[in-house]
């Protein structure tokens, strides 16, 4: 995800029935929590098909939820991330093991290869 930090991905079919993992990623500003909102809108779209449920927090943008049905990315500000401590809440979801995609430093972008 564009520039997300602490991302956190739970694993909740074995604690509720409504949805199966919670995504969990800060952002480090407004504008830095819409365009992580954006790309993870698109690529599901692109990659899954899937197709946004729902959306709420985006004009307030400290805690931006995107509802994908059985699965709900948490977009938070610090702050934010820190007070609801959904890990925290979730504590007894296994964390699932993920590795995220690198891009290239913005320096590097349109460089040729050597």
């Amino acid at each position: 995800m564009n520039r997300a930090r602490d991302i956190v991905i739970l694993d909740l079919r074995e604690q509720t029935p409504v949805f199966d993992y919670f995504v969990v990623a800060t952002g480090s500003s407004r504008r830095q929590l819409h365009a992580i909102a954006e790309e993870v809108d698109d690529v599901l779209k692109r990659d899954f098909g899937d197709q946004r449920m729902g959306i709420e927090g985006y004009a307030e943008s400290r805690w931006i939820l995107l509802d994908f049905g059985d699965v709900v990315v948490h977009l938070f500000d610090d702050e934010t991330r820190e007070f609801y401590d959904l890990e925290h809440l979730w504590a007894g979801a296994k964390r699932v093991t993920f590795e995220p995609e690198t891009r290239p430093a913005a320096d590097d972008a349109g460089q040729p290869q050597a």
